[in-house]
């Protein structure tokens, strides 16, 4: 299988993204495990440490890029229009961001 260019790039992001989500699907649990039982204030304080917070920007991060990839490609594969393919992949790109960006507020408007 060969691939050029951005094929290549966003099979890479896939992959990669992926891999660092299931590395934190893996570690969140245990995470929580250590900390049980949870109420409200031991929730809130499971994300108070600087590498908690890291790890969970750059799982939503990731989670979004892999979002992204595979609608990218559905719209590629089965929207055959250009405008309306330009139109899904700037609302689906623009929602994620705001995702992204609205992941971080959270976690950084903590105590």
């Amino acid at each position: 299988m060969v691939m050029v260019g951005g094929a290549l790039s966003m099979w890479l992001v896939q992959r990669i993204s992926a891999l660092l989500l299931a590395v934190y699907s893996l570690f969140f649990p245990v995470w929580i495990a250590l900390h049980w039982p949870l109420d409200f204030s031991a929730w809130r304080g499971l994300f108070m440490p600087l590498p908690i917070r890291i790890m969970t920007l750059l799982f939503v991060a990731a989670l979004a890029l892999h979002a992204w990839v595979g609608m990218r490609d559905i719209f590629m594969d089965y929207v055959h229009s250009f405008g309306l393919r330009l139109a899904l992949h700037s609302a689906a790109l623009l929602w994620l961001v705001v995702c992204v960006i609205w992941a971080g507020a959270i976690l950084w408007r903590l105590p």
